[in-house]
């Protein structure tokens, strides 16, 4: 078993064959064993990582979260009791952050994200889904203007062929990830949405009834297509959205925006935001700022007097572009139809 990785895996029914084969230089992580079996493979050189103490969610996971894990018991009980909330203020425990079990446990279930993230987007690669996303602010309240722009790009991007990746929160992210669910739908379906999740336009003062008014909206059109959200428990006070199938919540914020912004490599659409989002443009901007000319990734900005006015980041993105690859494949648009027709040419898509 040299070189061989368990995670997460339930092997007490497996006693036999793992006793047949040799166990240098095989590693555990998680696993349960039948009595005696962990014992045998310590001494035959197996490295075991045991399961942490106190911990409030599994290190070793071998998947992505769905948000039926998340929000397990949402339907009876209030957000505070459900995994991601008991979670959340585990983090906020005063001193975990100096305990070495903490710091472990966060570190591998990290880890065990990103790898379970490169399975998801390597099937996707297979299949030639390209990966774009779009980023905005949480604010956009579900009855605004902005959340339906914002749902009708996630929609008209799933059904030019592109995997949809928002930051996994609420507002403008959870609008992308709600047009992209419902893509397979009709486009009254998405009207229907928009008029059951505007009774509860956010997620103040009741994250409960948010996460409910999307529960029932997933019960009225279930087997909607996939999308992904990579949100973090960093800003645990910002609860996930339901509508992302596929999510990869971080503890490390750092890594979790590195994560998604390297993992589009379809380009990003920047809808209207505040400080986030301007950091993650001036991120990737740095990120094609430096990439060879070939691995250059779309950035579209949507909103001209946003992004040249209110928040005028265009001319310091025009003046780094200058004279760089990256120049061609970046633009301020006005619309999301404009945003989607340049993604659109620029990947090949149809």
């Amino acid at each position: 078993m040299h070189g061989w990785h368990f995670q997460a895996v339930d092997l007490r029914q497996r006693s036999a064959e793992l006793l047949g084969l040799r166990a240098s230089g095989a590693i555990f992580m998680g696993c349960r064993f039948a009595a005696g079996v962990e014992a045998r493979l310590r001494s035959g050189g197996a490295l075991i990582f045991p399961t942490l103490p106190n911990i409030p969610f599994n290190a070793y996971r071998g998947h992505l979260y769905t948000a039926a894990e998340l929000y397990k018991g949402i339907g009876g009980a209030e957000y505070e009791a459900v995994p991601d909330a008991q979670i959340y203020q585990w983090t906020l425990q005063d001193g975990h952050g100096r305990e070495l079990n903490a710091t472990l446990a966060t570190a591998m279930h990290d880890h065990a994200i990103s790898d379970s993230l490169d399975d998801f987007l390597d099937a996707c690669a297979a299949a030639g889904k390209r990966v774009v996303g779009v980023m905005g602010g949480h604010a956009a309240a579900r009855d605004s203007i902005e959340y339906e722009q914002a749902a009708r790009l996630g929609r008209t991007l799933a059904h030019q062929g592109f995997m949809v990746a928002t930051g996994g929160g609420p507002g403008a992210m959870e609008a992308a990830n709600l047009g992209a669910y419902l893509s397979p739908y009709r486009a009254d379906a998405l009207d229907s949405a928009l008029r059951t999740l505007g009774a509860v336009p956010g997620f103040r003062p009741s994250v409960t009834e948010w996460a409910r008014a999307a529960e029932s909206v997933l019960a009225k059109f279930p087997g909607g297509a996939d999308s992904l959200g990579i949100p973090t428990w960093f800003y645990g006070h910002e609860p996930p959205n339901l509508f992302a199938t596929r999510i990869a919540k971080y503890f490390a914020n750092s890594i979790r925006e590195a994560v998604l912004l390297a993992r589009c490599n379809g380009g990003i659409i920047f809808l209207p935001g505040a400080a986030g989002t301007v950091q993650e443009i001036f991120q990737d901007a740095c990120e094609n700022y430096y990439a060879a000319d070939a691995a250059v990734t779309p950035m579209v900005l949507v909103g001209r007097r946003h992004w040249e006015e209110e928040l005028p980041v265009r001319p310091l993105l025009a003046a780094l572009a200058n004279g760089r690859a990256m120049a061609e494949r970046m633009r301020v648009v006005d619309t999301i139809d404009e945003a989607c027709a340049l993604l659109s040419g620029w990947s090949g898509q149809p």
